[in-house]
């Protein structure tokens, strides 16, 4: 049988005869900000990014669950951060991690997530993380990055080391009455 050569994320894979098809793991993100009234006032619905960091966490938590020689874990992502900057988002450099981090916006995960999603019919896996920030907590009237990161509970920003997954968007407007819930979905699929 010939040799099939593909590449995947950068390496080729080779399989002798066999066809191996090039997984997919991408993200998306859901931005909802909400009233003083608890009214919908903005929704977006975005792609973003998972950076090379975010690659190598993924890769290494799999690896780290594997016995009897189990590498060593990796820091756990522990929430979200959000900025003002505008760079482009990319898998490293500057665009891997916030530009302009935004004060006191390091917030936790909320209490159940991540959550785990099986997306059915063996169409893959989906962790869904989600953070809030209330009323009062983060008031800024051009609000537009965000971060997935290891160190949420350091008040500044986060290298792209810290960082797992980052998106750029259009401003968005909190005020102080306002409360902005963003919920992440990384999807692990083959197809």
């Amino acid at each position: 049988m010939d040799d099939v050569n593909i590449e995947l994320n950068g390496i080729e894979v080779v399989r002798h005869g066999i066809e191996v098809p090039k997984p997919s793991f991408k993200g998306t993100l859901l931005i909802q900000l909400f009233g003083e009234d608890g009214a919908l006032k903005d929704e977006r619905k975005v792609g973003n990014l998972i950076t090379t960091a975010g690659d190598e966490y993924y890769a290494k938590r799999g690896a780290a669950a594997v016995t009897p020689a189990a590498p060593a874990d990796v820091t756990k992502v522990t929430g979200m951060k959000l900025g003002t900057g505008t760079t482009a988002a990319a898998k490293s450099g500057a665009g891997a991690a916030l530009v302009t981090y935004e004060t006191g916006s390091n917030n936790p995960f909320d209490a159940t997530f991540p959550l785990l999603v099986d997306l059915a019919s063996d169409t893959g896996w989906q962790i869904q993380y989600k953070t809030t920030w209330a009323a009062g907590d983060v008031t800024e009237a051009a609000l537009t990055e965000a971060v997935i990161v290891n160190d949420a509970g350091t008040d500044a920003t986060s290298s792209a080391a810290n960082t797992i997954s980052r998106v750029v968007f259009s401003a968005i407007n909190k005020t102080a009455s306002d409360t902005l819930v963003i919920t992440w979905n990384h999807t692990f699929n083959a197809s």
